[in-house]
């Protein structure tokens, strides 16, 4: 028995990767919408502080300290008469550089070490393992305050120090993803064809823990972000008079939130926005890169379609 298609229509052209993306994120995720317009806000804000920011982040004004938002400073001003408003745009640039950059080095740290040690295992994984272990065993505070302390506070040296420690502590999902991956028929095909350890890495380990690294990469921006403002709240992140929201909310904020409640609140609610909307929009972008997400039409989006009911009409010759 031969089974022939009455008639097939051939598929439309794909549109672009990026366009296919922004719709699918516009129409299936509102939250993640939402998030990426957060986060679009802030990192253009970062991008253009220096056109944005009516005044310098520094210039003060002694005679207007402590003064409430009104419309010549929108958010008011600390207790050195500095705008709060610029202050806040200028730390907009400096929690994006620390959570980008931080989150970058997290990704290439993890995906080096649990690939190599999910792939390779053995004695190597052993080893590399009881190194993650004791990563994992020592809070990361602890850890960042003993490496800033010795190597120094600097927007470079927070971005290694917190890229080091969370790639290594993000290693073991990856890890994870790798064992399950690595089970699979076409990894073991790959091997008897005599594929080498690169190119089985490259072409079918790596493409299916994507979604684990838009994870990865969409958490420890956030995470970065919290943590240098966790450094900058105790004096031991981004040294004054450099604009930074953990250090607004430290020793200015705490000392005239009674008498001046916006030194506070703003540098909070900054805080409190940017990470809201890179956890909404990693989420979104996570779900719409998952394959196991997309539906029946398959990555492309295209399903094949006859003339008359859309669907494959077979005809069954004997």
């Amino acid at each position: 028995m031969t089974v022939i298609p009455d008639e097939v229509i051939q598929p439309t052209k794909r549109n672009s990767l990026f366009k296919d993306m922004v719709v699918r994120l516009i129409k299936e995720k509102p939250m993640g919408t939402i998030g990426a317009v957060i986060v679009l806000i802030f990192l253009l804000a970062a991008i253009f502080a220096n056109f944005i920011a009516p005044y310098p982040p520094n210039q003060s004004n002694i005679m207007n300290k402590l003064s409430p938002p009104s419309a010549q400073h929108f958010l008011g001003t600390d207790n050195l008469g500095r705008d709060l408003f610029s202050r806040i745009i200028y730390g907009a640039r400096i929690s994006m550089y620390i959570g980008l950059g931080a989150s970058v080095l997290n990704v290439v740290i993890a995906g080096i070490i649990g690939l190599l040690s999910g792939f390779l295992s053995g004695f190597f994984d052993l080893v590399m393992q009881r190194f993650v272990d004791i990563a994992l065993s020592i809070p990361s505070l602890i850890i960042l305050i003993t490496l800033v302390g010795v190597v120094g506070a600097g927007v470079w040296q927070i971005i290694i120090i917190m890229g080091f420690i969370g790639g290594i502590q993000w290693s073991r999902v990856v890890r994870s993803a790798v064992f399950s991956i690595r089970q699979n028929v076409y990894v073991d095909a790959a091997k008897t064809t005599g594929g080498t350890l690169l190119f089985i890495l490259r072409r079918h380990i790596l493409p299916n823990i994507m979604p684990v690294t838009v994870i990865i990469f969409s958490v420890s921006i956030a995470g970065n972000i919290l943590a240098e403002a966790g450094l900058s709240f105790l004096g031991l992140g981004i040294a004054p008079p450099t604009a930074s929201w953990g250090g607004m909310l430290s020793k200015d904020g705490r000392t005239y939130m009674y008498e001046a409640w916006w030194l506070a609140v703003f540098p909070g609610l900054a805080l409190t926005a940017v990470v809201y909307g890179v956890n909404m929009f990693g989420d979104a972008i996570r779900d719409l890169l998952d394959p196991r997400l997309r539906g029946g039409v398959g990555r492309y989006g295209v399903a094949v379609k006859s003339k008359h009911d859309k669907t494959i009409n077979k005809k069954e010759v004997v």
